[in-house]
Order: structure tokens, then C-alpha cells, then sequence
């Protein structure tokens, strides 16, 4: 059926609206998490009750070859711990201790003996993706993409079966939402599985099989890496060019996260006095632009802090300056917890796309995060987080994503979970999610609160006006593909709260029903 007939039929229905465009995913991260085992959650209070639970594990567990445990840093109350102590209950076999948000680990001897780490090996970027040491020896914790080839160290041997059946439940879980085009971030570290992801999802497309346009990149997290990153991506440009798979964007890692104070900031966390670092400079940001944009490429970064959005802003305004009316390079910077005032209306002023993740906006830690962010950032900037509507009102083009890693149950990809918290900014009991996510009033601050029509755009137009593929998506018009959803309940008056349960009941994509 065509999308005209549908639309001149819509009394039959509540609700016809574009299909979602969900422009920061990560298809291929979410892959590696689907093979990974996270490890035993440790739930203690003290580093010794911690240890002793590691050490009951493995002594009633004998014979693995790695054991993995997953535990908060609250569990060490305040304490380090070293690849000495995980060494003396874990001696014979390997052993990693994931930290929570999967930023950050600890490894034992064993561990680092197998990857070649040694005390002579360089951090991949000082400041923010680095071995911890403790007077020049190497003490077992890592942080950010220093630590994740020994947690995924195990994807190199996933077979393309593997891979596929991976993929197929997130293309299942994407046609249920009624998610027709995607930008996937990809994977840091890892571009070889990108690219078997990428040559399955093309494989798919030329049979015809494909039923959400998929938009990637190639991944660049460390300077020293600059070259090939700009040839990886030109190769995958060419390998990766069918009728709904696209290659056209370098991502860049630029910072990392708020929690264990990676991410960038311009003003110091307060309880440690430390800024964090960022991968590039705005020189070397403006000097990628240039290569980016000679070879017809755009840019997308992982910004949190304040400091890590700012020197792409810098960036773009150097490139800008030197090329003049040649630039056309697209840049987005994705998730924005922190934003300077005095980069809030830069955006809009230099075309840089502002691309947020809504389902964090009722604080991301469930509880009380109206307490627990200003322990790390202070009240004033933790009160001041994901200021999406001020950045709106500049006139700077917003989009939304899902940004989640794991599969799972897919219930953090929903973008009707994400339109609920993003009005709301708050996760209530009216809300489709985990009890345990529950907080307890709207996150500050409440003036940030979007109207339905806003996310509608943010994932329709505005996405694909990110992507580049404005002309043929995002909207339900003549000429244009026939990507759009029907619903049973009318979304523009149904209610904010409990907007999460929403679906719909048909989704087309190219003018096909696809469920």
C-alpha cells in the first residue's frame, strides 16, 4: 500500500508520523556485549568484603581460564586496588573486574602478560585512555579504550553466524519500534568487527533484506591512529555503499564519562580537582576537518564534558575561517551532559548538529541524582545537565538516539521511552523501565523539558537532516520514501507520563509493511 492512500485513509487510524530516525546507536558495539560475559556482580561495601567474595568465587569455581567479575568503585570505599592483590587469589588463570559503566577495568598479571602491556607501554591517550600507575609501575586499572581490548579481547573469534544472529534480533527489535534509519557510532578499537557487521548488514541490503537504512562510520581514538582512520574510512566508503547501507563519517572518541571523570571538562570536578583530557586539540580537530572535507566526509563525536565539545566548536571555527565558502563538512557532537554558557549558541552559529540521548535525561543513575551528580561536578553544573531545550531555542539543528551498547531486551532502544523521559525528566512509576530506575522528582533543570512535537522532529527531520538524507527521508512527502508508522492512539494529545508504552501497530518501510 501506497503512503498517500494510507495517509488519505488516517481516520481509520489516530496517528501517522515519519519513521523514527534514531542517529546515535551502536550496532556493532552491541555485538561485542552480545558474546561478552560482564562477569559475577560483586554487591560489598569494603575492598576486603569485595575480595573475599572474588576469592569464595573462584576457590568454589576452579578450572576457568578467565574469571570476570563486574563491581561498582563504591565497593572499594575509598580504597585502590592492584594487580598484586588480584594476583594473590587469582594466580594460576586470568581475572578482570569490570567497573560498572564498563569504562574502566582492573586485570590481573595474566591479563596484561597476554595483551604485551608492560610498564614501558605508552598510554593510548594521556589523560584519558590510560594505564594506571603508581611510581612508574603498572598497577592493574585502565581506563576507557585502554581497557576495553582486554574485555572484548575474545570478539576477535566470533564467527559470522555469530554475527548474524546478533544483528538479526537488533533489526527485529528495530522494526517493532518502528526505527527506520539508524547512525551507528560504531565500535572503539575495534573496526575489524565493524566491518563484518557492516559486510553482513550489506549482504542483507543487496538481497533485498534490509529493512532499516543504516548509516556507519569508521572509528578514530587515538591521534597516532590519524592516517589510517582517514584511508579506513575512504575503504569503507567504497565497501559499504548499497541502497540502505552507508559509510560517509569518521567518529572520533574525544572524552569519556562524568562517573569516573574522563569526560573533558573547563572547570574541575570538585572532589578530585582533575579536568580530564580530550583526544585532540582544536587544531588537530580543524586540521581533520580539512582532510575530512577535501575527501567529502563528516564527522561525529563523543562529547560529555564541556571542555570536549568546546575544542570541536574551536575546531570547526578554524576549518570554517581557512576554507571559507568550501566547507561543507557535517559534524555532530553526541550526549552533551555538560555545556559552557558561552558555547551554548555556537552550535546554531556554526551548523554544528547538537545530538542528545533522552532516555538519560532524568539523571541516568536512577534514586536521587539530584544528589549525586553535584559530588562530582557541583550543584550549579550538575543542575544544569542536558540543557537540550536551550540549545533548541538557539536555532541549532537537535536530534535524538538511543546511544545504548547492550542488547539485551532492547528495552533502553524504545524511542517512546526516550520521548517520555525527555518531556518529563523524570522516570516514574508510570514509566515503561527497571523499578530500580526509578527517581524521585524531574532532574533539573525542569525548563529543559521538550513538547512532543519537538522529539517527533528531533527523530524524524532533524535526523535526517544529520544523516544527509533529508531529501529522500524523515518526512511523509511526495517523492520522498515511504518510511512512516501508524498508530492507534493519537501521540500529539496522549500524555507525557507513560508515553513509554506507546508503539505502533504498522510500520512501513520504502512503502513495504514490514510487520
Amino acid at each position: 500500500m501506497k503512503a498517500d492512500k494510507i495517509i488519505k485513509n488516517a481516520k481509520i487510524f489516530t496517528s501517522v508520523m515519519p519513521g523514527i530516525i534514531d542517529s546515535h546507536v551502536h550496532i556493532t558495539t552491541g555485538v561485542g556485549f552480545e558474546y561478552t560475559d560482564l562477569g559475577v556482580p560483586v554487591m560489598c561495601s569494603t575492598k576486603k568484603e569485595s575480595l573475599d567474595f572474588m576469592a569464595d568465587y573462584i576457590q568454589k569455581n576452579p578450572g576457568l581460564k578467565r574469571y570476570r567479575f563486574m563491581m561498582e568503585r563504591t565497593c572499594l570505599n575509598g580504597e585502590d586496588l592492584s594487580k598484586e592483590e588480584l594476583d594473590a587469589i587469582c594466580p594460576d588463570a586470568e581475572m578482570l573486574v569490570l567497573e560498572g559503566e564498563v569504562h574502566s577495568n582492573w586485570v590481573n598479571s595474566k591479563i596484561l602478560a597476554a595483551h604485551g602491556i608492560s610498564d614501558e607501554t605508552p598510554d593510548p591517550v594521556p589523560g584519558l585512555a590510560y594505564f594506571v600507575r603508581k611510581d612508574g609501575h603498572l598497577t592493574g586499572n585502565s581506563y576507557e579504550t585502554a581497557s576495553w581490548p582486554m574485555l572484548f579481547d575474545s570478539v576477535k573469534d566470533l564467527t559470522d553466524e555469530q554475527i548474524g544472529t546478533a544483528i538479526l534480533r537488533w533489526l527485529d527489535s528495530s522494526v517493532k519500534y518502528g526505527v527506520n534509519a539508524v547512525f551507528d557510532a560504531g565500535f572503539p578499537e575495534h573496526n575489524d568487527v565493524n566491518e563484518r557487521c557492516y559486510a553482513f548488514l550489506r549482504e542483507l541490503d543487496r538481497q533485498g533484506k534490509l529493512p532499516v537504512y543504516v548509516d556507519g562510520c569508521y572509528v578514530l581514538t587515538q591521534p597516532r591512529k590519524m592516517k589510517e582512520a582517514l584511508e579506513g574510512v575512504k575503504r569503507f566508503r567504497e565497501e559499504f555503499n548499497t541502497e540502505h547501507m552507508k559509510v560517509h563519517t569518521l567518529k572520533i572518541f574525544m572524552d569519556g564519562t562524568l562517573k569516573i571523570e574522563t569526560a573533558a571538562m573547563v572547570t574541575p570536578y570538585v572532589d578530585t580537582g582533575v579536568t580530564g583530557a580530550t583526544a585532540f586539540n582544536a587544531g588537530q580537530v580543524a586540521g581533520i576537518l580539512k582532510e575530512l572535507n577535501e575527501a567529502g566526509l563528516d564527522l561525529h563525536v563523543h562529547t560529555v564534558g564541556e571542555a570536549s565539545s568546546r575544542v570541536v566548536l574551536d575546531g570547526v571555527e578554524m576549518a570554517r575561517k581557512a576554507l571559507g565558502d568550501k566547507y561543507r563538512v557535517k559534524v555532530t557532537c553526541a550526549h552533551l551532559w555538560v555545556q559552557d554558557d558561552a558555547d551554548l549558541d555556537r552550535f546554531a552559529k556554526l551548523g554544528v548538529t547538537a545530538n542528545f540521548t533522552p532516555w538519560w535525561h532524568g539523571g541516568n543513575v536512577g534514586g536521587n541524582p539530584i544528589a549525586y551528580w553535584p559530588t562530582f561536578i557541583g550543584e550549579q553544573r550538575a543542575h544544569s545537565m542536558f540543557r537540550c531545550k536551550t540549545m533548541w531555542n538557539t536555532g541549532a539543528l537537535v536530534t535524538w538516539s538511543s546511544d545504548e551498547v547492550f542488547y539485551g531486551d532492547f528495552k533502553n532502544w524504545s524511542p517512546y521511552l526516550a520521548m517520555e523521559i525527555g518531556m518529563t525528566r523524570w522516570i516514574n512509576e508510570k514509566t515503561r523501565f527497571d523499578e530500580t530506575n526509578r527517581t524521585i522528582a524531574a532532574f533539573p533543570p525542569e525548563s529543559e523539558r521538550m513538547n512532543i512535537e519537538e522529539m517527533m522532529l528531533g527523530y524524524t527531520i532533524n535526523g535526517a537532516r544529520q544523516l544527509g538524507i533529508e531529501a529522500k527521508k524523515g518526512s511523509i512527502e511526495v517523492g520522498k520514501d515511504a518510511d512512516f508508522l501508524v498508530f492507534d492512539q493519537d501521540l500529539l494529545t496522549a500524555a507525557p507520563e507513560g508515553f513509554s508504552f506507546n508503539s505502533p501497530s504498522q510500520v512501513y518501510f520504502g512503502g513495504k509493511k514490514m510487520n
